[in-house]
């Protein structure tokens, strides 16, 4: 799971991996966004990770996660642009598949 930190114009400032899981999970906390992002003085992040299956479709945990990471993210005042799933069968953008626009799978990325 990496992040992309980025500048308030959106260029490339830094990347940080902020874990690494095991076949089927990875535990990734809020806080450890946030440590990073802050300290890196984004002004947005695009968040990354991989799915081993080859299957890039979000699963719940995926879509979960991603809501509490732009929830966290919000509060401090960062933009998460994108939560991007890697994977042999192709790459998914969470918020280009819809998940940002369609209120009816909860808009994610206002």
């Amino acid at each position: 799971f990496v992040v992309m930190v980025l500048d308030v114009r959106h260029r490339l400032i830094g990347m940080h991996t902020l874990a690494i899981g095991s076949l089927s999970a990875n535990l990734v906390h809020p806080r450890e966004l946030l440590k990073v992002a802050i300290l890196s003085n984004a002004g947005a992040l695009i968040v990354a990770h991989n799915h081993p299956s080859g299957d890039p479709q979000p699963s719940e945990a995926d879509v979960t996660l991603t809501a509490r990471l732009v929830e966290a993210c919000r509060l401090v005042g960062i933009k998460l642009l994108d939560h991007l799933i890697l994977a042999t069968g192709g790459t998914v953008s969470l918020c280009e598949a819809g998940w940002g626009t369609r209120p009816r799978r909860g808009a994610l990325f206002r």
